[in-house]
């Protein structure tokens, strides 16, 4: 009877989730808040996992202003398993830390790459495209990314183009991965009916992606083994802080993925796996207006979405509302985010959802860090 395999969930929790502000701060990004119901995103990724790893293998990538949070939030996670990046670097160094780290235990281990802060409806369809994904990262050199079907020409994530099925008809050859496209472009993919939404969540061996970054990032990654090396040791913190700002800042789609695709379809051991359930990515206030509309029935006839004391609204339409101290009352005016906290009230358009990082931005630079 073979061994089972070894699945090792890494939970990418980094992100400051500026664009949730004002609820979303430093030390309570949208990843610890409970923006969908009564637990948190967080809280969410790692219970959704719980059938296929244990808690006590799941790994965190995240900063120093959230780890003392998730560590509360999250029970049972080993706290030398909470790895607190000194700064960000994106995803490539997060996710070749975790391989390091995990290959020197394990180097057949799978890695799940989970981001930590996306809604999944229909788990059980998700754990079966999971643990088909993990047999086929597990059967060799093989990167597994899970591909959500579009149901709009979405401009906000990025697409993998894919080919033709493997040959036991399980999975999808990948082409390319392009980012975020303009709206004709996306039509296009829409259209063409072999484009997928890139979900974020990609499945490999420890071995396969540690061999990926020293291929492709070959300057990071001895510092990646360097810190992997000190690891359980006096001087962990000290390699950490001094090795990792030397990381180059790049996603692992630019750093890792793109380059593999190159090699050809056939050549490249990258392959899509078609997902059948409900995903979606809460990037802005607009998204989770548009998802509770759609899912949790709050909208009221208007389309006004509420999360308050109390409310009325008088020819007013399509507006998000939170605020959960305060009655508002909202009289002709349509396709607004209102959002109020005890210190902080943020209005703007629906449209503009996207730039409320710049905000955040402008506060830091005018000196109202306490906002931060």
């Amino acid at each position: 009877m073979p061994n089972p395999i070894d699945f090792r969930p890494v939970i990418l929790a980094g992100g400051s989730g500026t664009r949730f502000w004002p609820r979303s701060r430093r030390a309570r990004a949208k990843q610890v808040l409970a923006l969908d119901g009564e637990r948190s995103m967080i809280q969410q990724t790692v219970e959704r996992l719980k059938p296929l790893a244990t808690v006590a293998r799941t790994w965190v990538i995240t900063n120093e202003y959230l780890a003392h949070e998730i560590a509360d939030q999250l029970a049972g996670v080993p706290a030398e398993q909470i790895i607190q990046e000194p700064v960000a670097r994106n995803t490539a160094p997060a996710c070749g830390l975790a391989a390091f780290l995990i290959e020197r235990q394990n180097p057949d281990a799978v890695l799940g790459i989970f981001p930590s802060d996306h809604v999944i409806a229909d788990e059980p369809r998700f754990l079966k495209a999971l643990q088909k994904g993990i047999s086929a990262a597990a059967s060799g050199d093989n990167i597994v990314v899970l591909g959500i079907e579009p149901t709009r020409p979405e401009t906000g994530y990025g697409y993998i183009e894919t080919g033709d099925y493997t040959g036991d008809g399980s999975a999808l050859h990948v082409r390319r991965f392009i980012e975020k496209p303009n709206l004709n472009r996306a039509e296009e993919f829409i259209t063409a009916g072999n484009y997928y939404w890139n979900s974020g969540i990609f499945l490999w061996s420890a071995r396969t992606l540690a061999n990926a970054v020293r291929e492709h990032l070959p300057e990071t990654a001895p510092l990646l083994e360097g810190i992997a090396a000190a690891y359980g040791t006096s001087q962990f913190e000290e390699v950490f802080h001094k090795f990792y700002p030397k990381c180059e800042n790049i996603s692992v789609d630019y750093a890792v993925l793109e380059p593999r695709s190159a090699k050809g379809e056939h050549q490249s051991r990258l392959y899509c796996l078609p997902a059948e359930f409900s995903w979606n990515d809460l990037g802005s206030w607009a998204s989770l207006y548009e998802y509770q509309l759609e899912t949790r029935l709050r909208g009221d006839g208007d389309g006004n979405v509420a999360e308050t004391e109390g409310h009325l609204t008088i020819e007013a339409g399509n507006n998000y509302i939170y605020s959960p101290r305060k009655f508002v009352a909202l009289v002709g005016v349509e396709n607004l985010v209102i959002v109020d906290t005890e210190d902080a009230l943020l209005i703007a358009h629906r449209d503009h959802s996207q730039d409320v990082g710049k905000i955040v931005k402008e506060l830091g630079l005018s000196g109202h860090s306490e906002l931060i």
